[in-house]
């Protein structure tokens, strides 16, 4: 006792960060001059091309110049000659007999249930083709086989074409990662996830995803005890310290139980359209939400995105929930409710100041372009390290992921490297650092915390990552060195520590 009263005071004070405006980077609220389904999508391609086709040339010329056989730019894909070496410019179309086509689904007997839709859209059967405004060609090459590609990818390939017709692929190259608006000197440059711990005087974010509050198989213990520890409320003087580092809560998607689980049921015979796939959800899972929110946000700002399951439009960008929707809560200035994606700017002033910028989604984009590719080798962190160098963090929509039908921008377009990206609502954890020149990014997998119960803490300072699973168990309070079912990652393993209680109930550790 003795030991705590003599604890200075400002330790338990709460680390705090600001948000700051953002100028230079898209904003993805749609504004009612922008809410108009009066266009056609292709716009989006002709836009997306014609803002990175400048990057990926000048790659192209700096990897080809030079090269024996002296290739040449040209400028169209039609306008290639057979057997002159040369290189193209386009945006990719994946031919792939698996993927959902709006056509057949028109055209088909509604009388007749829909056949159940594959888990994914490769196959050996898949035709890769390169299109610009002339039109397109078709890619072939063994060259192909490592390339990762998906529909809506803007790419340079240095090759010929065929007798036939189609065009050999020799190589390729992509807009690569875009430059940082500013990036301060990070002392550790391998930046290992947590090797030492953490600096009492850091300043951290805490990230959690898929809470699927209301499913009656949820365990609502473990999302008592991460309130109560983001709140400072749980153990010791010692153990609530490290919790007053945490200066804000993003909650990443799908915070309610989908409303099929409620018993709605969507005819397979009618006509789907986007409205009709979200149907209003039992009143208990948002007063439990509210609930939640409410008392997190009375210690610190808390940042809520809608997810694929919220109750929420379907198209990207998810526009943010109407802050009615939560009661009290929303009155409170430290409850913020974001776009799906969004970006954060965030400012720690306290000592050295140092900002980051922090790109956030629900992971729409990244479960869509992972159907797209053979499983393994390539895993999710590969897919999201290479949305990066593509500089589009949702290549497939308007083909596979539904958005909005833009025909002025691409929103999507990654105009800067972000210093953290994060991918919220995926079933396991990983995270990995990428360096590019002189930009550097930490990329972050958040699971879904129902099935997992991960909280996953971020550095500001540093980009060092942390991960704390809550859940029910009767062994000790704090265990280390858990073993996270993750994805490879690029350094040490994430330091990661398991809080339990006794309960007769299941364990829901992942």
């Amino acid at each position: 006792m003795a030991a705590q009263e003599s604890l200075d005071t400002s330790v338990l004070r709460r680390s705090s960060t600001t948000v700051l405006p953002i100028d230079t980077l898209p904003s993805f609220l749609i504004t009612a001059k922008d809410r108009s389904y009066r266009f056609q999508y292709a716009s989006i391609y002709f836009i997306r091309l014609g803002l990175l086709r400048q990057f990926v040339e000048k790659n192209a010329v700096k990897l080809w110049k030079g090269l024996n056989g002296n290739p040449v730019a040209v400028p169209r894909v039609l306008e290639v000659t057979k057997g002159q070496l040369c290189y193209i410019i386009g945006t990719v179309y994946m031919d792939m007999p698996l993927k959902p086509n709006v056509l057949d689904d028109i055209g088909r007997d509604f009388s007749l249930p829909a056949p159940p839709q594959p888990p994914c859209y490769y196959s050996d059967d898949d035709n890769i083709m390169l299109e610009d405004e002339s039109g397109r060609i078709k890619l072939v090459g063994e060259r192909l086989k490592d390339a990762r590609l998906v529909t809506g990818v803007v790419m340079g390939a240095l090759g010929m074409e065929t007798p036939v017709g189609d065009f050999e692929v020799a190589d390729f190259c992509f807009a690569d990662m875009a430059p940082q608006v500013s990036q301060d000197d990070i002392p550790c440059d391998d930046m290992d996830v947590d090797p030492d711990g953490p600096n009492p005087r850091d300043e951290w974010i805490a990230v959690v995803s898929g809470l699927d509050i209301g499913s009656p198989t949820i365990d609502d213990a473990k999302t008592q005890m991460m309130v109560e520890y983001l709140t400072g409320e749980a153990g010791e003087v010692e153990g609530q310290s490290s919790s007053t580092q945490i200066s804000r809560l993003i909650v990443a998607g799908n915070s309610l139980i989908p409303s099929m689980e409620h018993g709605d049921v969507v005819h397979e015979h009618r006509p789907r359209r986007p409205e009709q796939e979200i149907t209003p959800v039992s009143p208990h899972p948002i007063l439990g939400l509210t609930a939640l929110l409410n008392d997190v946000s009375q210690t610190m700002p808390v940042h809520v995105l809608p997810g694929k399951n919220d109750p929420a439009g379907i198209l990207l960008p998810q526009q943010p929930f109407p802050r009615t929707m939560f009661g009290q809560v929303s009155k409170l200035n430290t409850f913020h409710c974001e776009t799906n994606p969004t970006y954060l700017h965030i400012r720690c002033d306290e000592e050295a100041p140092v900002e980051r910028t922090i790109l956030i989604n629900s992971g729409q984009p990244l479960d869509d372009i992972f159907k797209y590719l053979p499983t393994p080798p390539t895993t999710r962190l590969d897919v999201l390290e290479a949305t990066l160098r593509w500089r589009h963090m949702a290549p497939t929509a308007p083909d596979t992921l539904w958005c909005h039908p833009y025909y002025t921008k691409d929103p999507f377009l990654l105009t800067s490297t972000p210093d953290l990206y994060i991918v919220g609502c995926q079933k396991m954890f990983g995270t990995r650092l990428i360096k590019q020149n002189q930009q550097k990014c930490r990329i972050v997998m958040v699971p879904n915390f129902s099935n997992t119960g991960i909280l996953v803490l971020v550095n500001v300072r540093t980009l060092d990552v942390r991960t704390i699973r809550f859940g029910t168990d009767s062994g000790d309070d704090i265990e280390d060195d858990v073993g996270l079912p993750a994805d490879p990652l690029s350094s040490t393993n994430a330091t990661t520590e398991s809080v339990s209680a006794p309960s007769s109930t299941q364990d829901m550790e992942a």
